[in-house]
């Protein structure tokens, strides 16, 4: 991992620094390294006494693998950077993820370790005849009390594994993939050039640590000898109280978190003067959201990133709703057609992507999916086009439906109607069509005020979109179906209109 260095170096030099903060406890840069020391201890011994441990995934080189699977941020934080100095393979698991998935990943992948108070996941791996070892979080820190530490921290090889990530797990079982030390040096210093984790600034990160947004701030932190700030779960109310007291200079969250933070900036401005900077990723950025913050703290710069997990980061917007973007140096991008062919100027098509932060592939325990071809381009099948040089994203393959003849991008219809007042939440999804193929229908959530007029919604719409973007059926829904993030979920806002719960304007 990259961390060690700069955790050890930090620690020596800036002791007091804060590490991790979070609700369950806080450690700064010297607690950090003492900590890891017992963590490990406990980790080691729990994997040395198992039996018949599960044999880890080949792709690790035979190192044992951890989870932590627990709502404490702090807490599965701290593990996860503990472990990172050690021969250890790291994962955090959402413990919201359905059931039958956890156990998936967690048999499949071959870890040996869960640490998790979910009592039905236990007995659900048992009943999978699963050989390894659950410890509630409780069980965890008693035998940390008790532990002899271990040896130091090391920095160790670059070709080492040292942390599995999962793709997804809302739709389908999730695919597995991980990362080297030595792809993460890199990720990290294309991150450290251009989002601004930088010495000693204070980031707040709230949201989960199994999210990849967050995982990724607390690492570029440490990397960098920064603080890691971070929530159990999101609190609106304690926002302007944190950044305040905490000193919190940047922000690392989904967009969603930009308006709450816009609303509270209105009631305390005063609150945030130390905030200088807020950078979201994991979603489109609606631009009402940008003119928002920069009305509310005209100080505070924007960033919008886009990566993705497999790969890395890949480059951001500066402005607008974070589609148009600008590809980071030493990153290398292509359109493609079907057939692997570059597509010309302003064709959509599918992106791939060439960096050296790449993860190798997936785990051929969890999925046959291909990430990385043999000339070392990547793609994780999002759509785009280019356009005068700089990179438009169009969303994920699934979302990109052909209706007579035309290639429509689902998520390009949703950002029409970011911009109506009092308009409810939003989800293009496309139908079946016996003259077309498909049509284009939105399904608009019930909001705080009364639904507008269908016909108001197709003006709307025709003077925004092309027209074969312009939605042919119109539904309304009370609540969208959302993953345990808050996105809105495409094909299960489909499933409602065939289930009938959607009803037509």
């Amino acid at each position: 991992m990259p961390i060690t260095r700069t955790v050890l170096s930090t620690a020596a030099q800036v002791p007091a620094q804060q590490a991790i903060v979070g609700a369950d406890g806080a450690l700064d840069y010297a607690g950090l390294v003492e900590d890891s020391r017992r963590a490990f201890a406990v980790v080691d011994a729990a994997h040395r006494a198992q039996a018949a441990p599960p044999s880890p995934a080949p792709e690790t080189g035979g190192i044992p693998i951890t989870a932590v699977s627990v709502a404490s941020a702090f807490h599965a934080a701290r593990i996860v950077a503990g472990l990172a100095g050690y021969r250890a393979v790291s994962a955090t698991i959402d413990p919201h993820w359905p059931l039958a998935h956890r156990v998936h990943v967690i048999t499949a992948a071959g870890i040996g370790l869960v640490i998790s108070d979910d009592a039905a996941l236990a007995a659900a791996l048992d009943e999978a005849g699963w050989t390894g070892t659950v410890l509630p979080l409780t069980e965890f820190r008693d035998r940390e009390r008790a532990a002899i530490p271990a040896d130091p921290p090391t920095v160790r090889d670059g070709d080492e594994a040292f942390l599995l990530l999962f793709s997804s797990g809302t739709t389908s079982d999730p695919k597995a993939f991980l990362k080297t030390r030595r792809q993460y040096r890199e990720n990290v210093a294309v991150s450290s050039g251009h989002l601004e984790p930088l010495p000693g600034v204070e980031t707040l990160a709230p949201g989960p640590l199994s999210y990849s947004l967050t995982l990724y701030a607390l690492i570029e932190c440490l990397a960098t000898g920064g603080g890691a700030h971070l929530a159990d779960a999101f609190d609106a109310a304690q926002l302007a109280r944190r950044v305040a007291a905490e000193r919190i200079a940047r922000i690392v969250a989904v967009p969603a978190v930009v308006q709450v933070l816009v609303d509270a900036a209105r009631r305390d401005p005063s609150a945030f003067a130390g905030l200088e900077l807020v950078v979201t990723g994991g979603a489109n950025l609606p631009p009402v959201l940008r003119d928002g913050l920069a009305a509310a703290l005209p100080h505070v710069r924007l960033i919008s990133y886009y990566g993705a997990a497999e790969i890395g980061f890949i480059g951001d917007s500066r402005g607008g709703d974070g589609t148009l973007l600008d590809v980071y140096d030493g990153i290398e991008a292509e359109i493609r057609d079907d057939e692997g062919n570059a597509v010309p100027e302003g064709e959509l098509g599918t992106l791939w992507i060439r960096a050296a932060a790449c993860s190798d592939g997936y785990l051929a325990a969890t999925t046959d999916a291909v990430l990385r071809g043999p000339d070392g381009w990547a793609t994780v099948h999002d759509m785009g086009r280019r356009v005068q040089g700089r990179l438009h994203l169009a969303g994920r393959a699934g979302d990109i439906v052909a209706t007579g003849g035309h290639k429509v991008s689902l998520p390009e219809v949703d950002r029409a109607f970011e911009a109506i007042p009092g308009l409810g939440a939003v989800c293009a999804v496309a139908l079946p069509d016996a003259r077309l193929g498909a049509v284009v229908a939105l399904l608009v959530e019930d909001g705080p005020r009364a639904p507008l007029p269908k016909a108001d919604l197709q003006a709307w719409a025709r003077d925004r979109l092309a027209p074969q973007f312009v939605p042919r059926r119109w539904y309304r829904v009370p609540r969208l179906p959302r993953t345990a993030g808050g996105k809105i979920r495409r094909p299960a806002a489909a499933a409602m209109v065939e289930s009938g719960e959607a009803v037509r304007l």
